[in-house]
């Protein structure tokens, strides 16, 4: 079997030392028959910067690469052009003067690699602050040019970086965005000299902001043509891949790391599937565990958002499209860093189209709701032990001891944390907060779940046992026990459960079907009544 490219990003060191590779050039050989700039967002550690890599040595004429697949045939090898890569991944930049600095070193190394001076260009220097980027950039387009008789490939790995390394600043990030800006309106000027563009990253900034430098870029992100030019397919691992995962449980790993949708067939995660090879298949969470989404979770408590709604998000092409750093919606950026992807599209009566969300898998649902749990209840050491005591109670229908542990869950939260913060008495925090864990537990999440009577606040769906819960918030000072308990009778008396009590008959599947009516007090700042009956009993 041929060796796993765990870190490895360049494609000379996967072919040359015999790598296993997933041949990805018929999709850029398409690419190359369309648009002559193209931009592509995939989230993190998805094969981006091994893509970008790819198209440097396929313009750099380096044949013997490219044996025995897709695109070698297809492409004319006798010409060669000069190629300026620009890579942002490196190191975190944390000012426009480091910004700058690091854009004219990357200047001039190209140029020194190309051999070709920049007239523009002073010697670099750690202690001198860089002078006329976009200068020095078209000097370089126009010196490679004339040198090699040939128009100029432009790669950019990790465009956005620098942006989103300092996205909780946005004064700071508004600032790398200006500097980004001031490099990327350069290409538009010198069309003349360039043959291909292609930019990569994570997130798209509008093209006003950001893009406006580039002259008619296509976004390929949502293009159902390049669906799967990042990221594995099932087949793929059922060909390449067929050694390394013989005897896996493939439903298992469809649900813990496939899911991920971009207009076309799912794909896998590709820094999952190696780990998980390497790690001697054994499911964990590997691509989460290379990045917080810190950020995300401040900006969705500092929202006061709604947590069962990730459930059922529907948004506009405007959402998924761009978004810039004065206006950040944290939907927009749990899609494009990958928290977030497709599930379904269509399109409205006055022909817009809209998106359905859903998270992708297993990995990303049981990740991202733990870290939801330390952001909305502040008990990240803890958080196991209440997944798993919680997860035992759900599964064997102790409603008693249920409620015992989600009034010591919100007991224990050390409320002081929100002196400055008036979410503990939002109307959906403590729904929120035990969504996230359910949701952390891969159980079935269906908030207001509809029936022909209304809808029920949430039903829990794990193992054999089914929760149809109503939600109530009670803002007295002294709460008061009531009977009947509001929010179970308005679950009996609107039948929420009633399609479930006939589906289980029919199916003769035995499911025990609870209804559970929860009333928390936003001074006690907990559960103060739980009720519930078993209806199918």
């Amino acid at each position: 079997m041929k060796k796993l490219p765990i870190a490895v990003q360049t494609f000379a060191e996967i072919r040359d030392d015999q790598h296993l590779y997933v041949d990805k050039t018929e999709h850029m050989h398409n690419m190359l028959q369309g648009s002559k700039a193209n931009f592509l967002s995939r989230p993190r550690r998805f094969g981006k910067s091994l893509l970008l890599d790819t198209f440097k040595e396929l313009f750099e004429g380096n044949r013997k690469l490219f044996q025995g697949l897709y695109i070698e045939d297809k492409w004319d090898w006798s010409q060669t052009y000069p190629v300026i890569k620009l890579d942002f991944a490196d190191g975190t930049l944390q000012s426009r003067e480091a910004l700058d600095l690091r854009i004219r070193k990357m200047l001039q190394d190209c140029a020194d690699q190309l051999g070709v001076s920049i007239p523009h260009s002073i010697h670099y220097s750690t202690q001198q602050q860089a002078n006329d980027i976009p200068g020095c950039f078209r000097d370089l387009i126009v010196a490679c040019h004339k040198k090699y008789a040939q128009k100029v490939v432009i790669l950019i790995d990790e465009y956005d970086k620098p942006i989103l390394d300092n996205i909780e600043q946005p004064e700071q990030a508004a600032q790398m965005r200006e500097g980004l800006k001031n490099l990327y309106s350069v290409m538009k000027g010198q069309d003349a000299y360039i043959q291909f563009v292609f930019m990569t990253g994570v997130t798209k900034f509008s093209k006003v902001s950001l893009f406006s430098g580039i002259n008619q870029i296509q976004d390929l992100t949502l293009h159902t043509k390049y669906a799967t030019i990042c990221g594995y397919t099932e087949q793929d691992l059922k060909t390449e891949f067929a050694g390394h995962l013989q005897g896996v449980d493939w439903e298992q790993l469809k649900e813990w790391y496939n899911g991920y949708q971009f207009s076309g067939q799912a794909v896998y995660n590709p820094y999952d599937i190696l780990l998980f090879i390497d790690g001697g298949c054994r499911f964990k969470n590997y691509w989460f565990e290379t990045g917080s989404p810190s950020f995300l979770l401040k900006l969705f408590k500092q929202r006061q958002y709604f947590l069962p709604d990730l459930e059922a998000i529907e948004v506009g092409e405007d959402i998924l499209d761009s978004f810039d750093v004065e206006r950040i919606n944290p939907i927009t950026l749990l899609f494009q860093a990958g928290y977030l992807t497709l599930n379904n599209c269509y399109e409205t009566d006055f022909g817009e189209l809209v998106y359905q969300l859903k998270v992708p898998n297993r990995e990303v649902r049981s990740a991202l709701n733990t870290h939801f749990i330390g952001a909305y209840a502040e008990i990240e050491s803890a958080a196991m032990q209440w997944r798993q005591e919680i997860f035992r109670l759900l599964s064997t229908g102790d409603l008693a001891r249920l409620q015992q542990q989600i009034k010591a869950l919100f007991a224990g939260i050390p409320w002081r944390n929100f002196n400055q913060n008036d979410l503990p008495d939002s109307e959906g925090y403590y729904a929120s907060v035990l969504y996230a864990f359910f949701a952390s537990l891969n159980a079935t999440i269906i908030p207001e779940d509809i029936s022909c009577h209304g809808q029920a606040d949430m039903t829990v769906i794990l193992g054999d046992f089914i929760y149809v819960i109503e939600f109530k918030r009670d803002t007295s000072n002294e709460y008061q026990p009531q009977m009947p308990n509001p929010a179970l009778e308005q679950i009996q008396s609107r039948q929420y459960s009633a399609k479930y009590l006939t589906a289980n008959q029919a199916a003769e599947a035995g499911k025990h079907i609870f209804e559970v009516g929860m009333i928390f007090n936003t001074h006690a700042r907990n559960l103060v009544q739980m009720d519930w009956v078993e209806v199918n009993a």
